[in-house]
């Protein structure tokens, strides 16, 4: 989704339910997930990702992934989205109506081996399958189709990545049927002139409106000043998970995203419209602190409150 064709600058994608939950011990109660997500919908978050279509086994934390789908397509306004493994998950994700699917792409081989036990081939190949899958469907029904670059900015287990590997993968998965594809931090090694020159990069291969959004990580404490960097070339989607939580338990030493309150509240301090209610997104983290009593949530403007007679600044010109 390009965030300038709307009402708003740019869109926050909250990935909590999916990326959060699988990297904690706790499972959290079917219940308090719709609770999760009707409140932050209803906060002013467009888009969801609500789960994984993954085999239960592996991840239990989002066994209930597709009831979870079906309850948050009725809420209006809201771009359901789920991550899949393969194509198998994508057929799952297609029969319960997800509005975005994405795919993810480890441009480390290694790390994919680990995650998905796929070669970069055979993820490919996967991708190609669900670009016919969804091709095969009535045009109004058509999920938005992203494939992921994960472990983009370098890799725990392989460490950097060539250029020549990343622009070649990024190509394969637009050449596969993808709708776009995205930059992911898997590991939390990027810095600000690294999320500079990926996107320069990724975009000399498929064009600037095939790379609209990332997702960062805050490991090594620059995820908003990442986050910055890419606003500064121009992409209007980030990804951010309330609280923080989240990682990769595929990738030693991933901590959690960056921190969805934090985000949107340098966001509207600078004039970028987000749609969302900072007072209603902090109630929010409540509902989610007492149904994982166990987890750490992460986070400055929690602590430190909005600033006495906080309003979102005008808007700007800033893309």
């Amino acid at each position: 989704m390009d965030a300038r064709t709307s009402d708003i600058d740019i869109l926050v994608s909250e990935v909590g339910p999916r990326d959060g939950l699988q990297s904690i011990g706790s499972i959290m109660p079917t219940e308090a997930k719709k609770a999760w997500i009707a409140a932050e919908a209803a906060a002013g978050v467009r888009e969801i990702e609500v789960g994984s279509f993954v085999p239960a086994r592996l991840l239990p934390q989002l066994a209930d992934t597709a009831e979870i789908v079906a309850y948050a397509r009725t809420i209006p306004g809201l771009t359901v989205a789920v991550l899949v493994p393969n194509a198998r998950g994508a057929e799952a994700a297609i029969a319960s109506g997800a509005d975005k699917i994405t795919l993810p792409l480890s441009v480390s081989e290694t790390h994919s081996l680990a995650n998905l036990r796929r070669t970069h081939e055979q993820v490919i190949a996967e991708a190609g399958a669900i670009g016919r899958m969804i091709a095969a469907q009535p045009p109004g029904l058509r999920p938005h189709f992203e494939g992921s670059l994960s472990t983009v900015f370098g890799c725990t287990l392989e460490g950097p990545i060539s250029d020549a590997q990343v622009g070649r993968l990024a190509a394969a998965l637009m050449n596969a049927g993808c709708d776009e594809v995205g930059l992911s931090d898997t590991t939390g090694y990027a810095d600000p002139a690294s999320v500079r020159r990926l996107i320069a990069l990724v975009r000399n291969v498929v064009g600037r409106g095939a790379l609209t959004g990332i997702h960062l990580h805050n490991t090594r404490g620059l995820g908003l000043a990442n986050a910055l960097a890419a606003l500064d070339c121009g992409l209007t989607t980030l990804d951010a998970s309330l609280g923080g939580i989240g990682g990769c338990p595929f990738a030693p030493g991933a901590s959690g995203n960056i921190v969805t309150e934090d985000l949107v509240f340098m966001l509207e301090a600078m004039g970028l419209r987000t749609g969302i209610d900072i007072d209603r997104l902090l109630a929010v983290r409540e509902l989610v602190a007492q149904a994982l009593p166990q987890e750490e949530m992460f986070g400055f403007l929690p602590d430190a409150k909005l600033p006495l007679g906080f309003r979102s600044a005008p808007a700007l010109e800033y893309i």
